[in-house]
C-alpha cells in the first residue's frame, strides 16, 4: 500500500521525537534528530526542549564546549548543530556544495581563483587551531591578499574551510558576533566531486538523514542537503538492501531504512511550541509533510526567516512569540507566550499549548525573554482573523 501523507507526517514526528519526549541524553539527542537548524543562538535549545524529557539547557552547553556537539555551515549552507561525530562526513559529502556556493562568484570576483584557496586553506586552519574571532581571522586574510581582497577573500573561505563555530557568550553559548575553530580536518581538495570519499560521505549522509527524516524521496534528500539529484540517486543505488524503498502518496518513489519507524496515520500527536527554522520545516522539498500550503508563506517568508511556530496535530496551525509586559500590553502580566492560530483551535488544544508554554516561559526566563525579539516586525504582517492568546 502506499504511504499516506499523514503516513509520512507520523514517522517524521517519531524519528524527530516530537510524538514524546525522549529520555535520550544531550548529545545522543542531537544524534538522533541528525541536524538541528542554529542561525538563531536559542533555536537549537528550543529545539532539544521540544524532543527530550527533562532536557537542561546546561547539558547542551557543556556538549558545545565540549565539542561533543558542533556549530557548522552544512547542509544548505546554513548553520547546523550536528554530533561532532557526523561533522565529518556532512562536511565532506557537502564538499562539492561549498566548493561552488563559496569559491564562486564573489571570491572570484576579487581576482582569486581555487588555486589561491587551496594555498591559504592549510594557514588559515593552522591560525584557528585556537579560537578567532571574524576580526582576527579577517587581518590573517588581509595580510596574506591584501586589503582589497580581504572581504570577498573572507566571505568564501569561511563557508568553505572546515571550522566550527567556538562558544563565545551566554546565553546561547553562541552571539551574534561568531568566533571560529578549526574543525580538525585536513584542508579539504577544490575539486572533488567524483571522489571516493565524497560518494561515501553523500551515502553516509543520506543514511542518517533517512534515519532522522524519512521516508524521503530523491527531492527531499537533495533539498536537505543542497545536493544534485543525480547524485543523490547514484547513492542510493550504491546502498543496495541498506535502504528500501516505498510508494508515496502520489506515486513518487520513497526511501528509508528497513526497519525504521513509520507510526500508523492515526497516531496521536501532541502539540508542541516549535523554534525558529525547526529543522523539520525545512528538511523537505514537499514542505506540505508539515506546513499546510495555505500557511507556507506564513511562516517561511521571503528573505528567508522561519518563524517560531504551533505544531497541532503535527502540523503548522500557527505561530508564537515571547513577550512581557515590556512589549507594550501595560497589563502587569509577566513574561509569557503570545500565540496566534491560523484557524480555530478546541478547547483541549489551548489548554495543552498553554501547558507548553509554562515550561518554555520558565526556560526563556532563565536564559534570555527577548530571543527573537528582533523579528517581531513580522507579525504586523500576519492576517486578520487569527485567534491571538497569551500563554
Amino acid at each position: 500500500m502506499p504511504l499516506t501523507p499523514r503516513e509520512l507526517n507520523r514517522a517524521t514526528l517519531a524519528r524527530q521525537l516530537l510524538l514524546e519526549r525522549s529520555p535520550l541524553s544531550v548529545s545522543d539527542g542531537v544524534r538522533q534528530v541528525v541536524a538541528l537548524q542554529a542561525q538563531h543562538p536559542a533555536s537549537p535549545y528550543v529545539a532539544l526542549w521540544n524532543r527530550l524529557g527533562g532536557f537542561d539547557p546546561a547539558g547542551l552547553d557543556a556538549a558545545f564546549a565540549g565539542r561533543t556537539v558542533v556549530k557548522a555551515t552544512l547542509m544548505r549552507i546554513t548553520l547546523h548543530a550536528v554530533h561532532a561525530e557526523d561533522y565529518g562526513p556532512f562536511r565532506a559529502a557537502m564538499q562539492p556544495t561549498l566548493y561552488g556556493a563559496r569559491l564562486g562568484a564573489r571570491f572570484a570576483g576579487t581576482g582569486l581563483t581555487p588555486a589561491d584557496a587551496a594555498r591559504l586553506l592549510p594557514g588559515l586552519l593552522e591560525f584557528a587551531r585556537t579560537p578567532r574571532t571574524s576580526a582576527e581571522l579577517r587581518a590573517w586574510v588581509e595580510a596574506e591578499v591584501g586589503a582589497e581582497r580581504r572581504d570577498g577573500a573572507w566571505w568564501g573561505l569561511k563557508g568553505y574551510a572546515p571550522l566550527h563555530h567556538a562558544p563565545t557568550e551566554p546565553p546561547w553559548t553562541f552571539g551574534q558576533r561568531p568566533s571560529f575553530v578549526a574543525a580538525g580536518l585536513d584542508a579539504p581538495p577544490t575539486r572533488a566531486d567524483g571522489a571516493p570519499h565524497v560518494q561515501e560521505a553523500l551515502r553516509t549522509l543520506i543514511l542518517r538523514y533517512l534515519s532522522g527524516f524519512g521516508p524521503a524521496s530523491v527531492a527531499d534528500v537533495a533539498q536537505f542537503a543542497l545536493v544534485r539529484r543525480t547524485a543523490v540517486r547514484q547513492a542510493l543505488a550504491a546502498l543496495g538492501e541498506a535502504v528500501v524503498h516505498l510508494p508515496g502518496p502520489d506515486g513518487t518513489p520513497y526511501h528509508d531504512l528497513p526497519d525504521a519507524p513509520r507510526p500508523d496515520g492515526g497516531t496521536p500527536a501532541p502539540p508542541r511550541l516549535l523554534g525558529m527554522w525547526d529543522s523539520i520545516l525545512l528538511a523537505y522539498a514537499d514542505r506540505a509533510r508539515v506546513i499546510p500550503p495555505a500557511y507556507r508563506p506564513l511562516v517561511i517568508r521571503r528573505n528567508g526567516d522561519v518563524l517560531p511556530t504551533l505544531l497541532v496535530d503535527g502540523e503548522v496551525a500557527g505561530v508564537w512569540r515571547p513577550v512581557g509586559d515590556e512589549d507594550g500590553a501595560g497589563d502587569g502580566n509577566r513574561a509569557g507566550i503570545e500565540a496566534t492560530a491560523f484557524h480555530p483551535l478546541s478547547p483541549a488544544t489551548w489548554d495543552a499549548l498553554a501547558a507548553e508554554a509554562r515550561s518554555l516561559t520558565a526556560l526563556l526566563a532563565a536564559r534570555d525573554t527577548t530571543a527573537y525579539r528582533r523579528y517581531g516586525h513580522w507579525w504586523a504582517k500576519l492576517p486578520e482573523g487569527g485567534e491571538v492568546r497569551r500563554l
